[in-house]
């Protein structure tokens, strides 16, 4: 199933309110975003230069710290959905439970497609595929891990949307030669709405990505605003320490109200509640939204909290 947290259209047919009422933690997207800074008018009126992109592309390099090619897209999830049309359909296997669109993405294509719970079952695919840190429990790989599995597939691609707070976890820097690496801007950065992501791999793979997205693979806002935050490195230490410290003091307030964490990142946080169905609704009736699991009837996802109100909310909602 293609099941998607974000989905407030639909808490709000279930449960009523206003949308400015809720709180929208089904995601995994900082809800202190990156202040926007000034777009220039040529952002909107104008088509987006090549020099404009080089420039994206350039800061982009620094702060993942790597010299491997690399093409901006709209979304990681625009990555997902082009990933697959590189090579002929074939096997394919995915390392889940995980994000579902990758999947999806390569049976659309045509893959057949296994998921697999071990790494090392990885080994023999045409194609695999991991999320590292994993959606939703957090399931992380070293990058010698993650390194060693590259000769035993055809190609290899790790999602890393979720890094940005552990980037010592990141194998961007070794992207090329069969490996492809997948990087969100808007989760950690809080403006998913912005639709900016990058691909990062070999000069091939990059260039027939890039053919596959078009001469204007982003908007000349989302090159301005990614510029301005990607370079901004004082914001995104200050931010992942943040983040670090509130999944703790989350962590807290789930366990007294009896949920225990099973596991997930800086950005959100997973917990067996014993009824999903039954948490998500007590949540529901505060007007804050949750992620369940087709696939697990205990499992609750929540991202975290954003200003000091939000916090107050999901306090009392879990009965403090």
């Amino acid at each position: 199933m293609r099941d998607h947290g974000g989905n407030i259209d639909g808490a709000r047919q279930r449960f009523g309110g206003a949308r400015e009422a809720w709180i929208d933690l089904s995601t995994g997207i900082n809800r202190v975003p990156y202040p926007l800074p000034g777009i220039s008018a040529d952002a909107w009126t104008m088509l987006p230069t090549q020099t404009a992109i080089a420039g994206l592309v350039e800061v982009a390099q620094r702060r993942y710290r790597t010299r491997a090619r690399l093409l901006p897209v709209a979304g990681a999830q625009a990555a997902i959905q082009m990933i697959p049309l590189l090579a002929p359909p074939g096997l394919a296997r995915v390392l889940g439970p995980t994000y579902n669109e990758h999947a999806a993405a390569l049976t659309a294509a045509g893959w057949t497609v296994e998921t697999v719970a071990d790494p090392d079952a990885l080994a023999g695919a045409d194609m695999a595929v991991l999320v590292n840190p994993n959606n939703p429990d957090g399931r992380r790989l070293t990058p010698d891990e993650i390194r060693a599995l590259g000769p035993l597939v055809g190609r290899l691609v790790v999602d890393e949307s979720f890094a940005d707070p552990e980037p010592a976890l990141s194998v961007a820097p070794d992207a090329g030669r069969g490996l492809l690496v997948l990087r969100s801007f808007g989760k950690f950065y809080g403006l998913a709405g912005l639709r900016l992501g990058f691909v990062l791999g070999g000069a091939e793979d990059i260039a027939r990505l890039g053919e596959m997205a078009g001469p204007w693979p982003v908007s000349g806002a989302a090159i301005e605003i990614g510029r301005a935050a990607l370079g901004d490195e004082a914001w995104a230490a200050a931010t992942a320490t943040r983040l670090c410290a509130e999944a703790i003091a989350l962590d807290r307030l789930a366990s007294c109200a009896g949920w225990r964490l099973v596991g997930g990142t800086s950005l959100f946080r997973l917990y067996e509640t014993g009824d999903a169905a039954a948490a998500q609704e007590r949540l529901a009736a505060t007007q804050i939204w949750s992620r369940r699991f087709p696939w697990s009837a205990g499992w609750l996802r929540l991202g975290l909290p954003g200003p000091a109100e939000e916090w107050k909310r999901i306090e009392a909602a879990l009965g403090h």
